[in-house]
């Protein structure tokens, strides 16, 4: 996959050739032993784009002759990193396309020991520790030379811009005349350094950023004869080295005489229930609820561990040990799952997501907003518009009110920064709310977060739904539990077939009751348009995917496949980071927290539930918004979310403060969703800033802000920097899900009239039951048909309200006595 089209190259090598001036130094290199010449990027420190190993590292490119005009597949490269803790040492990588991800990308891992630059090749299919790359990448060194404090390596990369980690393919284009490439550095803790294939890395905390190459002097014409020099090679010393833990990265084993143990498994029971309902997150948590209430048996699978202690959680830091709470109850503690997502991010996807008891309300900040009536009426058809879900919001609002003031002792904490902040809005003419009263003015007001946070703890739907839920006989919950598909004949379901992935794990098939049961995907943007596709509902092109997996052999026959648009209208908010310090603001370290809270702060949380870990990291508020109206007539909004950290890519200073600008409602722009042959989800075309009255939206609603903010003495802006108009600011930024992400995904099933088999483009009706089916429904953020004006998990739990009235008053479609599924239903 090119990571541009041929057209408009030169423009945009120009336009991230000014991003690299402005933030990466570009300049040429000449190797003083070999004479290699080469194009090399480091971040430049003095325009507050380096962090971390800025002053050290770098990297290097030389290509074929002809790159520019035939897609080029090997390079020579340099890198230059900090060696860090020699007994524990650092690292530093270079990811080698897709936009500069991490994720679905070829990463170069390389750090120093004992005298060597030993290297890996790396992939990650999602967020987790990278695993090995198993396909056909060759690094072979020229040269390498090590120093107490840094290391430097000049290597021939064969294979290394195309790339298939067990079905998961991609690749870069050379001939575009532009790389877009991602760094990453560590500063020690490397595991295992003197053996690469066991090699465990560290963290990520010296540095990283993506940056744009333009490959215009790349290209040499001896190439060849320097390619001739790559002879070198490293020893390895595996003796004592530990086994690195799964990753989730790797792919399948081959069915070989060589291949992994077959995990040993548990045949799941032989109980129907009247519903299955797959992921226990803010969709399935809900309506698990709703629907045993009623009286119905219902089986809630996920497939991930538990989470916070009222579910037997046990992930938590040492200091918490003694105690029923886990780093999921503790406020303070979201932002770790940037550290640390092992055992907690989905593994299956290139996004963030939670793959644990709670889903995206188990490790989210917790923010917690009444949707603004114009997100039903202007996304949603007749039957969801903000009158019809007036009784689900009081529903679910009555059992999780929310709070703007978390702390028990009802104080807020640490609040310098929204004073400097509030201060200067308020002289602007901005208006104060308590924005859950006041949930319809989202027209230059600002106010405190409001988080779903109870008595000091995470609280949410795990707190409330799940445990009237659990109280009732004819509920049953299963978590490190898989589900593989829908077992279907025709538009009727069965049950679902669960996958055992490891030990212990379950197998086999699920039914539910004869003629009346249904199931409910409730397993997210990703996570259930992968359990349609894997049902054989989709696109032909994705299907055929499928198809070709490992789930070929069982994949539902092709005459029974549904033709639906699964993984188009795919969404998120737009994400745009400003960065702006003040003297006033204090900053709060949240992050060391997790191991060494300050004593004072920890007695408060521990023995009160009180003081600033009651607080969500890092810090957030205030929260503004705005409203434009476009010249193409839509209204837009944008919802700032302020925290006070910065970002040591471009600032290191302790008095900064992030604003983070989500363009939402009435957003144009749409992207898609994929599924690799892997069976990984990916998205294969993002969704941002494809429509021009969305990026004018976004240029304006930064000047709206600093005419606002302006007005504060003392403010200091890094982000846009001062020299750079706002044009050029947005411009310059690179678009890619890596690094313009919310994470608020959701539309890859969308709710509408329009059956999708018929050129529509719904894959779920008004009652969330898929097209061309007769009992397989959807209940998550992946049936919203436009974007929201805030953070979603309030709208997709009253989502969840609502859709349970609608699906209990269905009546049960059973089928023909004998019938095979392909034929009518009796009505």
């Amino acid at each position: 996959m090119k990571v541009f089209a041929r057209i408009g190259t030169i423009a945009l090598a120009a336009l991230y050739l000014q991003q690299c001036s402005a933030q990466y130094i570009n300049e040429q290199y000449t190797d003083p032993v070999n004479k290699i010449t080469l194009s090399t990027w480091r971040p430049d420190p003095g325009s507050n784009s380096g962090g971390g190993d800025a002053a050290t590292y770098a990297f290097g490119l030389v290509l074929p002759p002809d790159a520019l005009t035939k897609d080029a597949n090997e390079y020579i490269g340099l890198l230059r990193c900090d060696v860090g803790d020699a007994a524990s040492p650092g690292w530093c990588g270079v990811s080698h396309g897709q936009s500069g991800q991490m994720t679905q990308s070829l990463l170069l891992m390389a750090w120093a020991s004992k005298g060597q630059v030993f290297t890996s090749f790396r992939y990650a299919s999602g967020y987790n520790v990278p695993g090995l790359y198993t396909g056909n990448a060759t690094l072979t060194q020229i040269s390498a030379t090590v120093n107490s404090t840094q290391f430097e390596l000049i290597y021939r990369c064969q294979d290394c811009f195309a790339w298939n980690q067990g079905g998961s393919k991609g690749s870069v284009s050379t001939s575009s005349g532009l790389l877009v490439l991602g760094r990453a550095a560590a500063k020690g803790n490397l595991q295992n350094p003197t053996c690469p294939d066991k090699a465990i890395p560290g963290f990520h905390d010296n540095g990283f950023g993506q940056y744009g190459a333009p490959l215009e002097k790349v290209p040499h014409t001896s190439y060849s004869a320097w390619a001739s020099l790559a002879t070198k090679t490293t020893t390895a010393d595996c003796s004592g080295a530990s086994d690195p833990a799964p990753t989730g990265s790797e792919p399948p084993a081959e069915p070989t005489s060589t291949a992994e143990p077959v995990p040993v498994c548990t045949p799941a029971p032989s109980k129907t229930y009247d519903y299955i309902i797959v992921g226990a997150g803010a969709g399935g948590i809900p309506i698990a609820d709703k629907l045993s209430e009623a009286g119905k048996s219902v089986l809630l699978i996920e497939k991930g561990p538990p989470s916070t202690g009222r579910w037997n959680g046990t992930m938590k830091p040492e200091w918490l040990q003694a105690t029923n709470l886990t780093r999921f109850d503790v406020p303070g503690l979201c932002n770790q799952i940037w550290v640390d997502s092992a055992g907690i991010a989905c593994t299956d996807t290139d996004q963030m997501a939670g793959c644990v008891l709670g889903g995206g309300t188990a490790v989210n900040a917790g923010l917690w907003w009444k949707p603004h009536p114009q997100d039903w009426d202007y996304n949603f058809p007749e039957g969801w518009k903000s009158r019809d879900t007036v009784p689900a919001t009081n529903r679910v609002f009555g059992r999780i009110p929310g709070t703007w003031h978390p702390s028990q002792n009802g104080k807020l904490y640490r609040q310098e920064g929204f004073n400097v902040l509030a201060n200067g809005l308020s002289k602007s003419g901005w208006k104060e709310v308590i924005p859950n009263d006041a949930y319809n003015q989202k027209n230059h007001t600002f106010g405190h977060s409001t988080f779903m946070f109870a008595k000091g703890e995470r609280g949410g739907p795990l707190a409330t739904y799940l445990v009237t839920a659990a109280a009732r006989k004819q509920f049953t919950l299963w978590t490190n539990v898989a589900v593989r598909r829908a077992v279907r004949n025709g538009s009727r379901v069965t049950g679902v077939e669960l996958e055992c992935l490891t030990d212990g794990g379950l197998s086999g098939t699920v039914n539910v009751t004869p003629n009346t049961g249904r199931v409910i995907f409730a397993a997210g943007t990703f996570g259930s348009a992968k359990l349609l596709l894997r049902s054989g509902i989709g696109p032909t092109d994705q299907l055929e995917i499928v198809k070709g997996s490992t789930d070929g052999p069982t994949f539902i026959s092709k005459d029974q496949w549904i033709d639906l648009p699964v993984g188009y209208n795919l969404m998120d908010h737009l994400n745009t980071d400003l960065i702006i310090t003040h003297p006033d603001v204090v900053f709060y370290d949240f992050y060391g927290a997790w191991n060494t809270p300050i004593e004072g702060d920890k007695s408060a949380y521990l023995q009160n539930r009180s003081g600033i870990l009651a607080q969500a990291a890092p810090n957030i508020g205030p929260l503004m918004w705005d409203e434009l109206k476009g010249s193409d007539n839509i209204v837009r909004t944008l919802q700032w979310t302020a925290r006070v950290e910065g970002s040591d890519q471009y600032t290191t200073s302790k008095h900064a403060m992030t604003l983070s600008q989500y363009l939402g409602r009435g957003v144009v722009s749409r992207g898609r969703m994929a599924i690799s042959s892997g069976l990984d989800t990916n998205v294969a075309e993002h969704p941002y800033l494809h429509n021009d009255v969305d990026k004018q939206t976004v240029i304006q609603g930064i000047k709206n802000l600093q005419a606002a903010l302006n007005v504060i003495p003392n403010i200091s802006w890094v982000l846009p920097p001062p020299d750079t108009t706002v044009e050029s600011f947005i411009n310059n930024i690179i678009v890619s899900p890596s690094n313009r992400r919310s994470n608020h995904w959701m539309g890859t099933a969308k709710l509408g009239k329009d059956d999708g088999r018929a050129g529509g483009s719904a894959v779920v009706d008004l009652n969330t039951k898929v097209y061309g089916t007769d009992n397989l429904f959807v209940v998550d953020a992946s049936i919203f048909p436009g974007m929201t004006t805030g953070n979603p998990s309030a709208m997709i739990v009253i989502a969840s309200e609502h859709a349970a009235q609608k699906i209990l008053a269905l009546k049960p479609v059973p089928s023909l006595p004998g019938g095979n599924g392909k034929g009518k239903w009796r009505r």
